[in-house]
């Protein structure tokens, strides 16, 4: 009797051993591993961290301190005036554009030169032009990394060359801030994302092709920038930067061996992690008080808007819709009437217009005279506009 209820009970723990077998499995990915000392992916955007290895750590950066070099730049001005390069400056050794004494370029040029080939002459060169000396170019680097609540980067070379200090220094969460930012910047933008440009200088300038040292470039998936480097202290070290459905993430290695494919593997890790969402406020009708018009409300809207945004974001996306309090007639279909405003974590990150989607006719004399003289009190008050949050 009890073998057969022992029996009897084996029997039953094996299908039911069976059943869970067979049960669906929801496997989660990992994030890649890497080799880098130092990485970090961040949503452009938001700002957001989708993936992190020690990117706080102070690191010698190498050749990607050329981001902020040629940010600088492209901010001095006069991008396309020609002028002589400073003959002390451009004899630096290392990685070059090719310049010689007495070369005429722009400085547009020597961004291409910064950016493309990571010509150390270049940089130099620019240097001198912006700030009169390499030392008075440096002051502003760190000037600007400080204004741009870069609290762990210090510079001291325009170029990323560092044999001699420990005090040229940024951490992989750093530049990538630095990066996002400097993406906003159309003339940066359009710079780094090409694997080659033909550029005309010399004495007398000729034709030149400079090639990309960034092997991301139409090999990787929406890649669009930025900037390698290396050095026998700093090691292998890559930011870049990959749109993919309309989200820009940027990725960064110090000291990393294998940057090429942990790039490329980071990339696809947290591109997972981000998915679309359409923006609260978006889509939306809205009725605008009108003063002096032919009637007293207007009819408006706010067009779809959606953005890729990280996966938890709605714990940390708000919105402003900004309206004035009242708007003057006469009003045309079509016109902006107000905002609204996308925050993240308080980060503005988009915007979008209200538009009347009809028009509305200025009163006839005498009509809607007394509620006129009532808003025209008001507006005397001083009300201006409103923020609906």
């Amino acid at each position: 009797m009890k073998r057969n209820r022992y029996l009897m009970i084996f029997a039953v723990f094996c299908i039911m051993l069976i059943a869970v077998m067979a049960l669906p499995v929801t496997v989660h990915a990992e994030d890649p591993a890497t080799g880098a000392k130092a990485a970090v992916v961040i949503d452009a955007g938001t700002g957001e961290i989708l993936y992190e290895k020690n990117c706080r750590q102070r690191l010698p950066m190498a050749s990607t301190t050329k981001i902020m070099s040629s940010l600088i730049a492209l901010e001095s001005g006069r991008l396309d005036e020609e002028f002589t390069v400073d003959s002390e400056a451009i004899k630096v050794e290392g990685s070059s554009m090719g310049l010689r004494e007495g070369d005429r370029v722009t400085m547009r040029s020597l961004v291409c030169g910064m950016l493309l080939p990571s010509g150390n002459d270049a940089a130099n060169a620019a240097a001198v032009r912006t700030a009169g000396s390499v030392e008075g170019f440096v002051k502003l680097m760190n000037e600007r990394a400080a204004a741009m609540g870069l609290e762990d980067t210090h510079f001291v070379t325009p170029s990323g060359l560092d044999d001699n200090t420990d005090e040229h220094y940024s951490t992989a969460l750093d530049m990538a801030r630095l990066a996002a930012a400097c993406m906003e910047n159309e003339d940066f933008a359009a710079i780094c994302s090409q694997k080659y440009i033909r550029l005309r200088f010399g004495n007398p300038p000729y034709d030149r092709t400079l090639t990309n040292t960034n092997k991301l470039l139409g090999t990787l998936e929406g890649a669009v920038g930025v900037k390698t480097g290396f050095t026998d202290k700093a090691g292998r070290c890559l930011v870049s930067a990959c749109e993919r459905n309309g989200a820009r993430l940027i990725c960064v290695t110090l000291n990393d061996r294998s940057d090429w494919d942990d790039h490329r593997a980071l990339y696809d890790s947290c591109f997972a992690k981000m998915r679309s969402y359409r923006l609260p406020g978006s889509g939306k009708e809205y009725r605008v008080t009108i003063a002096g018009g032919s009637r007293q409300k207007c009819e408006a809207a706010a067009p779809p808007l959606v953005m890729n945004l990280p996966d938890d974001a709605a714990e940390k996306l708000t919105c402003k819709v900004c309206i004035p309090r009242f708007i003057p007639a006469p009003i045309n279909s079509g016109d902006k009437l107000g905002e609204v405003k996308y925050y993240y974590g308080g980060r503005l990150i988009g915007k979008v217009s209200i538009l009347a989607v009809e028009s509305v006719f200025p009163a006839e004399p005498g009509q809607n005279n007394s509620e006129w003289k009532k808003l025209l009190r008001r507006l005397d008050e001083g009300l201006g506009k409103r923020e609906v949050l």
